[in-house]
């Protein structure tokens, strides 16, 4: 079992690493060459600047039981489909009771995008998210554990 993390833009990766470290999990963090990310206790993958290019390289290294931190529904959708488990940076845990409607609304937002429209951006980070994806992490990983 690993933790993969999608890095470029992701707040809790120190969070990660932590938690992977309590647990004694290998961690690689990804990320492109504009965001060089190197942290003590997690390898770095770094990737060439493309579209997608990083959630690629990412998802080829994803084996069953994995767990992948990302924003990313569709890299999440990926992650699920070869039997590992994803979460974003909120604690929000992808299944796949939820994803068709998250890929569909991500959808719905592309659409009003690419006809001019505006849609609304995330709130501010706050510390309770912090602590809600650290309680989420640490619960998905012993799922993750217990199922090995």
């Amino acid at each position: 079992m690993k933790i993969l993390i999608d890095a470029d833009g992701c707040p809790v990766v120190d969070i990660a690493i932590d938690i992977a470290r309590q647990f004694q999990i290998q961690t690689i963090i990804f990320c492109d060459t504009a965001h060089s990310i190197t942290k003590e206790g997690a390898a770095t993958r770094i990737i060439s600047k493309g579209k997608d290019a990083v959630d690629f390289a990412l998802i080829n290294e994803v084996q069953s039981g994995d767990v992948v931190i990302t924003q990313d529904y569709g890299l999440a959708a990926m992650a699920l489909s070869k039997r590992g488990y994803a979460i974003n940076q909120n604690g929000m845990v992808y299944t796949d009771d939820n994803m068709n409607g998250l890929l569909f609304a991500r959808h719905l937002a592309k659409t009003v995008r690419s006809q001019g429209g505006h849609i609304k951006g995330a709130k501010k980070r706050i510390r309770e998210n912090d602590d809600h994806f650290k309680k989420s992490l640490t619960a998905l990983v012993i799922k993750a554990l217990n199922t090995l």
